[in-house]
């Protein structure tokens, strides 16, 4: 049975996210609101959350997911952040936008690319995505909630809740959300490089 919490878009309820916390820990698959779209997503460590994704989204084994930080303190961690870099990151987060960037050791193998050994990463600026991140200390591997054979994103949450009843653990209701994803920006190489342009404005 999937667990439905309707939450503030601008004050979220502590009360709903540390529910909402305990249960990713626990190993759930969790739908939440971003500034961009919704988005579903699992503990970082949780392998067997991760695989129940793939098969609700039907991904194969080169999709990359993206690692949705509380701020900027995260992503040296998981990236190596030079200082070209890390002026872009300032600038543009939090924001819809993710990043792609050489991962560290610290990165689970299943979540690098295998032939770049890249991670995407963001930094949310929905106050419900950020409050949710900030109480379960750590990032979320998450992906874009998109299902299988649909041409657009989900937004409209009487679909959301009819069509994912019983394949995820909890749905977070933040209102309606925007249909477009997010910018995607490669800071692998010399020069930043737009790979998909989203909702996010990015200029070199």
């Amino acid at each position: 049975m999937t667990q439905y919490f309707q939450v503030h878009p601008e004050n979220p309820q502590q009360r709903l996210l540390n529910q909402a916390t305990e249960m990713v820990r626990q190993g759930a698959v969790v739908v939440y609101p971003t500034d961009a779209t919704y988005a579903v997503g699992c503990h970082i460590g949780d392998k067997g959350a991760l695989e129940r994704i793939r098969r609700l989204r039907r991904l194969d084994k080169g999709h990359q997911f993206t690692l949705v930080c509380r701020d900027l303190s995260e992503l040296g961690l998981y990236a190596r952040v030079d200082n070209t870099s890390f002026r872009i990151l300032k600038h543009y987060t939090p924001g819809p936008y993710t990043f792609l960037l050489p991962a560290t050791k610290e990165v689970p193998r299943r979540l690098v690319h295998e032939k770049k050994r890249t991670i995407g990463l963001r930094v949310p600026g929905s106050p419900i995505a950020r409050q949710f991140l900030e109480t379960l200390g750590e990032p979320l591997m998450s992906t874009s909630l998109i299902l299988p054979d649909d041409i657009g994103l989900l937004s409209d949450m009487d679909d959301i809740r009819h069509r994912l009843e019983g394949q995820v653990d909890l749905i977070i209701d933040g209102g309606p959300c925007e249909l477009t994803p997010t910018t995607v920006v490669d800071l692998t190489g010399p020069a930043p490089q737009v790979i998909r342009e989203g909702l996010g404005q990015f200029e070199a």
